[in-house]
């Protein structure tokens, strides 16, 4: 915040914002390079006002973005299951699977699932690098066949358990 020549308290873009976020009324701010307008649609929208008053437990926000996952239709519409068992070479990688999509299903972790494929693809095709693996997400073999991360849980016989508790 500075003040001009006439004495008046002018904000900053980052000052109008920290205000808002603080539930100041920001209709009064003389402003510096900024559009009041977009300051005060900001100010009105539900997304702010929920943070500065939250009217839903943090679960039900979880559940509400969960449900929104952004990915192309090709990809809402997968059947996630089907594709992962076409992935599968042997019985033992089929009966893994199997285990593990039911697992995942009771969790209601399709969505991810296929959101996990479409992430997996747009870093393929934009030859993004990721990591080999961390944590107990390794324990899954789905993910593994997904290309989440290499390595092989089979190989190293380890159980998803350490990873979907």
């Amino acid at each position: 915040m500075i003040k001009d020549k006439f004495g008046q308290q002018v904000y900053s873009e980052n000052d109008i914002f920290s205000n808002i976020m603080q539930g100041i009324d920001g209709n009064n701010f003389l402003v510096n390079d900024i559009d009041v307008v977009a300051i005060n649609a900001i100010a009105e929208t539900e997304l702010v006002n929920q943070y500065i008053e939250p009217q839903i437990s943090i679960e039900e926000y979880d559940n509400q973005n969960q449900a929104n996952w952004y990915m192309p239709n090709e990809y809402k519409e997968l059947d996630i299951a089907e594709y992962v068992l076409s992935l599968c070479n042997t019985q033992e990688e089929l009966q893994r699977c199997g285990e593990e999509l039911l697992m995942y299903q009771d969790r209601n972790l399709f969505d991810l699932l296929k959101y996990l494929r479409y992430l997996v693809d747009t870093m393929k095709e934009n030859n993004v690098i990721w990591g080999v693996g961390r944590g107990s997400s390794v324990s899954s073999y789905v993910l593994y066949k997904l290309g989440i991360h290499r390595i092989d849980s089979m190989y190293y016989n380890l159980e998803v358990g350490e990873f979907l508790r």
